[in-house]
C-alpha cells in the first residue's frame, strides 16, 4: 500500500488495481474508504485504478487540522497525489460526493487534467443541488419492488425533518439497481467505511465560489464524462444532464438500471461506456436513444466512408482497410448495438442494426456517404438503402446474407465458455431471423438507388450464387468474387482494396 505526504504533511494511502495507465479515482460518501470501489466493475483490465484514501478515512492518517476536511482544501490532496505519481496531466475519476471534489480540482487545475470523469456526482456545490422532489421521482420508478413501502416511509421521514440512523439505512435499496445479496454487502460496509465527523466538515456553510467554479468549467478544454444512473435521484438524470451542459466537450450517459452505483449495477454497461471515453481513439454519439462508440481515420474533410462491421465483430474489424481506406477518405467505423463498446440493449434485429446505422450517419451528419458492410453490417446496410435511398452515396456489401430462409434452418448455437465482447442474444436474435426472414428485404432490392458493389468469398459459407442475383435486383449493381473467405477485407485485404478502388472508392 503506497503512502505519500501531502502538502501538510498528512500521510495519505492510496491503493493500485489493475494495470496500465493510471485513473485517479476520488470516493465518495463523502468522505468513505476508497475500497468501496473494488475494481469498478472489472474497469481495472483497461486501466490501473489509483485508488486514494481521502485524510481521515481508510489507510491515511488523520490531519492535526480538522478544517482540511473542507472539500476545498482536499484539491489540493489530489494535486498532491498527481505530483507523487509523475503525471504530467492526469485522468481524473469522482464518483458521488467526490464528483465535485474532482470538479473543483478542474476548475483551479486545468491545465493537470487530461480528462474528467463524473459518475453519479454531486452537483450542490456547482449550484445544482438535488431537490426533494428529484428524490421523489426517482423512488417512485422503484414502486414495484418488494422493499418499496419501507424505503418510501424511511424517505419521507428523512424529508420531514426526522431523520434518524434507522432511517438512513432504511433508504438504502434506492442507491441500487438491485436490491440483492452483493447490494446489501456493499451497503452494510458504509458506516465502519465512513469518517462520520470528516464528513460533517465536507461542505462548508460558507466560503465556495460556486459562481467563479461554474465559470471556470465553462472554459474547460478537456474531456469530460457525466455518467448518471437511470434511478439515482441525487443526481438524477435531469440534475446530471445539466452539470453536462457546463462543459464545453461533455459526453453525458445515462445508464439503465443503475442507480448510485452503477458499476455494481451493470458492471459491463460501466466499463464499456467509461472505457470508451477514456480510449482517446475512441468517441461516442447518442443515436436513437442507443450510445454508439466508433473510431475514425483520415482527414475529417475528405469524402466519408462509413465501415458496418458483422456478427459478434466492432470497429476493430476493419483497422487495417480503415488506414489504407484513410489516405483519401474521412473513415468512421461503428460498433453496433450490442458489439464492443457501445450499449447493450438486449434487443436485436437486422431492423434494430439498420436504425442504428440511419441513427449515426444523422447524427454524424453523413448524408451521402460510402458505405461499406460486411455480413450483418452488409444486411443492415441494404435494408437502409431501400428505405432512405437518396441517404448513401455509393454502397458496398461484402459477403452479406441475401435474407432468403436457410435450407436446412440453422440450429440452435451454444454459446461458448467465458467472456465475450459482444451480446451472445444478438447470435440468437439473428440466427433466428435468418432461418425466417422478412421477404421486404430482398424484394425492395430494386428500391436501392446507390450505386451497389457486392463483394462476395468464393471460399465463403455464403452462397455466391445468391449474392450474384442480389447484385443484379440492384439497379446500379455489380457483382465480383474474390479468393477468400467470409471476412474478405481480412483474408484477401489487397484483393478488396482492389475491387473498391475498381469501384470508385480508395
Amino acid at each position: 500500500m503506497p503512502i505519500f505526504n501531502t502538502y501538510d504533511g498528512t500521510a495519505l494511502a492510496y491503493h493500485l488495481v489493475g494495470e496500465g495507465e493510471p485513473l485517479i479515482c476520488l470516493p465518495g460518501g463523502p468522505m468513505r474508504a476508497a475500497r468501496y470501489f473494488g475494481d469498478l466493475g472489472g474497469l481495472s483490465r483497461v486501466r490501473q485504478l489509483v485508488l486514494l484514501d481521502l485524510r481521515g478515512t481508510g489507510d491515511s492518517a488523520v490531519p492535526q487540522d480538522p478544517s482540511t476536511y473542507r472539500i476545498d482544501r482536499l484539491v489540493e490532496d489530489v494535486e498532491a497525489l498527481r505530483a507523487h505519481l509523475g503525471l504530467e496531466r492526469a485522468d481524473v475519476l469522482g464518483h458521488s460526493a467526490s464528483g465535485e471534489l474532482a470538479a473543483l480540482y478542474a476548475a483551479k487545475y486545468p491545465h493537470r487534467l487530461r480528462s474528467l470523469t463524473l459518475v453519479t456526482p454531486g452537483t450542490g456545490t456547482l449550484g445544482l443541488p438535488a431537490t426533494d422532489q428529484d428524490r421523489r421521482d426517482a423512488a417512485e420508478l422503484r414502486a414495484h419492488e418488494p422493499w418499496y413501502a419501507g424505503a418510501r416511509a424511511a424517505l419521507d421521514e428523512i424529508q420531514a425533518g426526522r431523520a434518524t440512523p434507522e432511517s438512513w439505512a432504511g433508504i438504502r435499496p434506492f442507491m441500487y439497481g438491485r436490491w440483492d445479496a452483493a447490494a446489501q454487502a456493499h451497503a452494510a460496509g458504509s458506516p465502519a467505511q465512513r469518517n462520520a465527523e470528516a464528513g460533517s466538515l465536507y461542505y462548508p456553510e460558507g466560503g465556495l465560489d460556486a459562481e467563479a467554479t461554474v465559470a471556470a468549467l465553462r472554459e474547460l478544454q478537456v474531456p469530460v464524462l457525466v455518467l448518471a444512473g437511470e434511478y439515482d435521484g441525487g443526481p438524477s438524470p435531469d440534475r446530471a444532464a445539466e452539470l453536462a451542459a457546463l462543459f464545453p466537450r461533455a459526453e453525458f450517459v445515462v445508464q439503465r438500471g443503475a442507480a448510485h452505483f452503477p458499476w455494481l449495477d451493470d458492471s459491463g454497461a460501466f466499463v464499456r461506456a467509461v472505457t470508451a471515453f477514456l480510449d482517446p481513439e475512441v468517441s461516442s454519439v447518442q443515436a436513437g436513444g442507443i450510445r454508439l462508440a466508433y473510431r475514425t481515420w483520415g482527414d475529417p474533410s475528405a469524402p466519408p466512408v462509413v465501415l458496418a462491421h458483422g456478427r459478434s465483430g466492432s470497429s476493430l474489424d476493419w483497422a487495417g482497410v480503415a488506414e489504407q481506406l484513410a489516405a483519401r477518405h474521412r473513415v468512421y467505423a461503428l460498433d453496433f448495438r450490442g458489439h464492443g463498446l457501445s450499449d447493450w440493449p438486449g434487443r436485436y434485429s437486422f431492423e434494430f442494426f439498420r436504425d442504428d446505422l440511419h441513427a449515426f450517419l444523422e447524427a454524424r451528419n453523413l448524408s451521402g456517404a460510402t458505405v461499406i458492410g460486411h455480413s450483418m453490417g452488409g444486411a443492415a446496410a441494404l435494408l437502409l438503402a431501400e428505405r432512405h435511398p437518396a441517404l448513401i452515396g455509393a454502397l458496398v456489401i461484402e459477403d452479406a446474407p441475401t435474407l432468403l430462409p436457410l435450407d436446412p434452418p440453422r440450429p440452435q448455437a451454444e454459446r461458448p465458455a467465458g467472456e465475450l465482447d459482444f451480446d451472445w442474444r444478438v447470435v440468437t436474435s439473428i440466427d433466428a431471423q435468418l432461418n425466417a426472414p422478412d421477404p421486404a428485404g430482398r424484394e425492395r432490392l430494386g428500391d436501392i438507388t446507390a450505386p451497389a458493389l457486392v463483394v462476395g468469398g468464393s471460399r465463403s459459407h455464403v452462397d455466391q450464387e445468391q449474392l450474384a442475383w442480389m447484385a443484379r435486383q440492384i439497379p446500379d449493381g455489380q457483382f465480383v468474387s474474390v479468393d477468400a473467405g467470409h471476412l474478405v477485407h481480412t483474408d484477401a485485404p489487397k484483393a478488396f482494396l482492389d475491387a473498391l478502388r475498381a469501384f470508385g472508392v480508395g
